[in-house]
């Protein structure tokens, strides 16, 4: 008996790459962790702020949000305690170039996942990446 088409594509398909959506005001920023996110295996998706992520966060197939804190309209912060609401489990890092532990404690209070301070390395985002999404790599 012959298998039909969409058998055969589904069982050879590779597995998707999880879906980091990173959330940032600065296009450099927004390229370098894409550029990043992408090494490392995973299927990068842009938004130049808050308000874009949220009109595609229900339909883009996002593991986890990637957003920094300090942008025009809506704040990470705002952006974090409105997907609270709409998506409670979707993990968010929170990232910002000012820290501070008063905005630590926000993020984290809010339901951050993990808070990082710019600069950061791609070893720390990697580990922050693994951790939310359960995936451990070999040294």
């Amino acid at each position: 008996m012959a298998e039909s088409a969409a058998g055969d594509s589904t069982r050879n398909a590779a597995p998707r790459a999880p879906v980091v959506a990173i959330v940032d005001d600065d296009p450099a920023i927004r390229s370098a962790l894409s550029r990043l996110a992408r090494s490392l295996g995973y299927a990068p998706a842009p938004f130049a702020g808050a308000e874009p992520l949220l009109k595609a966060a229900d339909d883009a197939g996002i593991a986890v949000v990637v957003t920094d804190v300090q942008m025009p309209g809506l704040s990470g912060l705002d952006l974090l305690r409105l997907l609270r609401l709409r998506r409670p489990t979707l993990p968010v890092i929170v990232m910002t170039a000012y820290p501070s532990e008063a905005s630590r404690a926000r993020a984290l209070a809010s339901g951050a996942f993990a808070y990082l301070a710019k600069p950061f390395d791609a070893e720390q985002f990697e580990h922050c990446l693994g951790s939310v999404l359960g995936i451990t790599r070999d040294p």
